[in-house]
């Protein structure tokens, strides 16, 4: 008899569960998608033809399980390719080859430039200490960063449970405070002292202020780019893929893989039941979000990348009263952004000429006076992401905020007048070279770590003792995983079916630290 897995959410995690399972069992797959797009937070934005990725997607990974996985569906334009991975996947469309504008389904190699924009001065992101930056920030400034991050190598803080130690022992007092403190509660909407220190450490790494300045001087000696970009951390790359049209097309793309192998995806439908029997999911409702109706399915397996409040929320029978509290206490940031379409930029730095563009995928406004977090040129990730691209710049405003806050729930005109004045008062454009605008919200982008997050284990001890049950990807974890990260949990979830492995330990060490095993065979 034919096994059935019930997979909520057509994110990275529940794509790619799905297409492995139906790749490498005989199981099949039922899909539910709440919303009307595919891809949960790496879908793509389509606005008259100007495309929005919500949060920006690089596609690199240090896993070639991932990286082979995404050349597989989407092969890379241009050759020679960066890396042997990548070159078994490449196609030619140098000249001589197919037109590149006729070629969709296609990967490019982008440059990879951040850049942080504080006193209304551009600085290197992730921040290091040059000779630009020295005269930028003072050379008295300077002078103290540097004597106050050699302090903290004497005399650093021995308890890192919060996030301000974490950063203090990392780059010093005064360039935590310059540069990490205002802007990190802007992204979280509380004290850096409230945040756990587990979030920085999946999203800065090891990065340090001395392997920043390490990396930027083997750069100008190097010969070898590969194995810098290969030895380096992930904050730290030059160069990343990035799929033609956004990362909305790879996981449309997967979507259509997986209904060609019999998979039924079904949007707009929610999971709004789980239901358990002598230990084990044996069901689950689903829930026509249009119509309202209602299917209890019988299931073998079930997949949740629904956020862990949600799920345990509607489990039945209830979970044991502790469980549920953490899973209540747990907190999440929601997100939007505004689009904003212009006949081109009016960046002014300094006392320089104003620039119509700038080569940023993103810019991290550190300005205390604004409350946009970051802004994105999609331009620069792909040409093809605009329908003028020649006449045009197509940016996004990105706001960290909370569902129900007073940004959530402005109207869109306001918000995109916020944004047009916000924009114009730190000299990135001018109002009258606004062609057009948009407003996107995305609840629940980012998992906090906060609330009840320290007590997560509660949660997780619950779940694992339910054999069919595999929490995957960012908010089914509750954890701030990149897309590679979360595509791994996937895939080894379905490992873990396979070899008949009933300990899903190895699902929570996928992290942004780990030096992934398929890497090292």
């Amino acid at each position: 008899m034919t096994k059935l897995a019930i997979i909520a959410g057509a994110g990275p995690a529940g794509l790619t569960a799905a297409y492995e399972l139906l790749t490498r069992s005989g199981i099949q797959v039922i899909v539910c998608e709440e919303t009307d797009a595919i891809g949960g937070i790496a879908q793509t934005y389509n606005y008259k033809g100007n495309r929005i990725d919500i949060g920006g997607h690089r596609f690199f990974s240090k896993s070639e399980r991932v990286m082979d996985w995404w050349f597989h569906m989407l092969p890379i334009q241009g050759a020679p390719a960066a890396d042997d991975a990548a070159k078994d996947h490449a196609i030619d469309v140098a000249p001589g080859g197919p037109d590149p504008e006729k070629v969709d389904a296609v990967m490019l190699q982008r440059p990879r430039l951040s850049r942080i924009f504080y006193h209304r001065h551009f600085f290197p992101y992730p921040i290091g200490i040059t000779l630009s930056v020295a005269r930028r920030l003072g050379l008295l400034n300077t002078f103290l960063i540097g004597m106050s991050y050699c302090w903290r190598q004497i005399f650093p803080i021995r308890d890192e449970t919060y996030l301000d130690a974490f950063y203090r022992n990392r780059f010093g007092d005064r360039l935590y405070k310059t540069f990490f403190e205002a802007y990190t509660e802007k992204v979280w909407g509380v004290p850096c002292k409230d945040i756990r220190a587990d979030w920085g450490a999946q999203r800065v790494k090891g990065l340090s202020l001395r392997r920043a300045v390490e990396h930027a001087v083997k750069d100008l000696l190097s010969s070898d780019f590969q194995k810098a970009q290969a030895e380096r951390e992930t904050s730290l790359i030059t160069r990343f893929f990035y799929p033609k049209f956004g990362p909305g097309q790879m996981w449309e793309t997967v979507t259509e893989q997986i209904r060609e192998r019999g998979a039924d995806v079904r949007m707009q439908t929610r999971v709004s039941g789980v239901h358990l029997r002598e230990g084990k999911v044996y069901a689950a409702t689903l829930e026509n979000t249009v119509t309202g109706e209602r299917t209890v399915v019988d299931c073998d397996y079930f997949f949740s990348t629904m956020p862990i409040k949600h799920l345990i929320g509607m489990m039945t029978p209830h979970p044991p009263a502790r469980v549920v509290e953490v899973a209540e206490g747990l907190h999440y940031r929601d997100f939007l952004t505004v689009g904003l379409l212009l006949k081109k930029l009016n960046v002014q730095e300094a006392k320089k000429e104003p620039a119509a563009r700038v080569p940023d995928n993103w810019i991290y406004i550190q300005e205390g006076d604004v409350r946009v977090g970051r802004v994105q040129i999609f331009n620069n990730w792909s040409p093809y992401m605009v329908a003028n691209e020649r006449d045009n710049v197509w940016i996004g405003l990105e706001y960290f905020v909370n569902e129900g806050g007073d940004l959530w729930v402005k109207p869109d005109s306001d918000m995109i007048a916020l944004g047009i004045s916000e924009m114009e008062k730190i000299g990135f454009l001018k109002k009258e070279d606004v062609v057009d605008a948009c407003v996107l919200r995305m609840p629940k982008a980012y998992p906090g770590y906060i609330g009840s997050y320290d007590q997560l284990q509660v949660v997780r001890d619950y779940v694992n003792e339910i054999p069919n049950l595999f929490l995957i990807g960012r908010n089914g974890m509750h954890r701030y995983n990149n897309q590679d990260h979360s595509m791994l949990t996937a895939m080894m979830a379905v490992d873990n079916i396979l070899a008949g492995v009933t300990d899903k330990s190895n699902l929570w060490e996928v992290n942004i630290d780990m030096v992934y095993h398929e890497e090292k065979k």
